[in-house]
C-alpha cells in the first residue's frame, strides 16, 4: 500500500453510498489523501453534470473520467472544464443500434454527448418508472434512427422495457458490434468507441503524470471497472461488488454504505505519513 501516487475511484456502488451521497467521512478521507500528496481521480460512467454536482457537494477539485473514460473533465476551479472527449463514428453507432434492435426487438436508445442527452421517446418514457441517473425532463427527444448532435456522441445507452439490463448487456456484447460495450449495474447498457474504457483514460492520464501502473490504486464494484482494476497496481473492491469484481480484488474493503473507500484511504494516508 505504501507508495501509491494516484488513487482512482468509481462513484456509484463504490465512493457513493446507496443514497447517492459522499459521506462526511469519505469527503474527509479524500481531502486527507490530497494533503498527503496522493492524487485522487474519479472514474465513472456518469455524465459531466452529475459529477459536478457530487464534486460541489463534497469539495472535490480533481480530474474526473466521465462516461467510462470518453470524457475527461477538470474540476480544479469548481467548474467542470472538459479536457478531452472520444467520440464514436456515427456510422458505427447507427450500425450498432440496428444490430441490437435485431438481436433484441423493443430495445430503445439515447445518444449522449459531453453536455447533451438525446433520447428516443420510448427511452425517456421508461425512465419515468425506474431508477436513472438523468431525469426524463432533462432529455431532448428525437425519433431519428441515430440522432446527429452538435457535439461528439461519446456513448449510446440502450434499455429494454422487459429485459434486465445485465441480460441486454450480454446480448449486445454478443452482437459483434464495432463498439466497446459495458455495463455499470445501471438499468441500461452503454456503448462507446472501440478502445474507450476507464482503464484507457486512466492510463493516458498517468502517462501525462509520469506515474506507473504499479503506483496506482483503483476502486470499483461493477463490470465497467474490471479493466481499470486489472490495470492498476492495487485493485480495491468494496464487499458489495459483483462476484466477478470481488474475484480480482487485491484488497477487499467494507461496502460502500460502510465507507469502504474511506477505510482504505485512511489506512493509506497513515502509511504515507510514517
Amino acid at each position: 500500500m505504501v507508495g501509491v501516487k494516484l488513487f482512482a475511484t468509481d462513484l456509484d456502488g463504490t465512493l457513493l453510498r446507496s443514497d447517492r451521497t459522499v459521506s462526511p467521512r469519505t469527503a474527509a478521507a479524500l481531502r486527507a489523501a490530497g494533503h498527503a500528496g496522493i492524487e485522487v481521480v474519479w472514474a465513472t460512467a456518469r455524465a459531466r453534470h452529475s459529477v459536478h454536482e457530487f464534486a460541489a457537494a463534497c469539495g472535490f477539485r480533481g480530474i474526473a473520467l466521465c462516461a467510462n473514460g470518453a470524457v475527461v473533465i477538470d474540476l480544479a476551479d469548481g467548474t467542470p472544464m472538459i479536457r478531452s472527449t472520444v467520440g464514436l463514428d456515427p456510422a458505427a453507432g447507427a450500425a450498432a443500434v440496428d444490430a441490437v434492435r435485431r438481436a433484441v426487438p423493443g430495445t430503445v436508445f439515447a445518444a449522449v454527448g459531453p453536455t447533451t442527452f438525446v433520447a428516443e421517446s420510448g427511452y425517456a418514457a421508461l425512465c419515468v418508472f425506474s431508477d436513472h441517473h438523468r431525469e426524463p425532463e432533462s432529455m431532448v427527444l428525437a425519433d431519428e434512427r441515430f440522432p446527429t448532435l452538435t457535439e461528439d456522441v461519446v456513448k449510446i445507452v440502450a434499455r429494454h422495457p422487459e429485459m434486465a439490463s445485465v441480460d441486454l448487456y450480454r446480448a449486445a456484447a454478443d452482437a459483434g458490434l464495432d463498439l466497446a460495450v459495458t455495463h455499470s449495474g445501471a438499468p441500461y447498457v452503454e456503448m462507446a468507441a472501440r478502445g474507450v474504457s476507464k482503464a484507457a483514460a486512466l492510463a493516458a492520464l498517468c502517462r501525462e503524470r509520469g506515474i506507473d501502473a504499479v503506483d496506482v490504486a483503483a476502486a470499483g464494484d461493477a463490470r465497467n471497472d474490471l479493466e481499470m482494476l486489472a490495470w492498476a497496481g492495487t485493485a480495491v473492491v468494496p464487499k458489495n461488488a459483483i462476484a466477478e469484481v470481488r474475484a480480482v480484488a487485491d484488497r477487499l474493503v467494507p461496502a460502500n454504505d460502510d465507507d469502504g473507500v474511506a477505510v482504505y484511504l485512511e489506512e493509506l494516508t497513515r502509511a504515507e505519513s510514517t
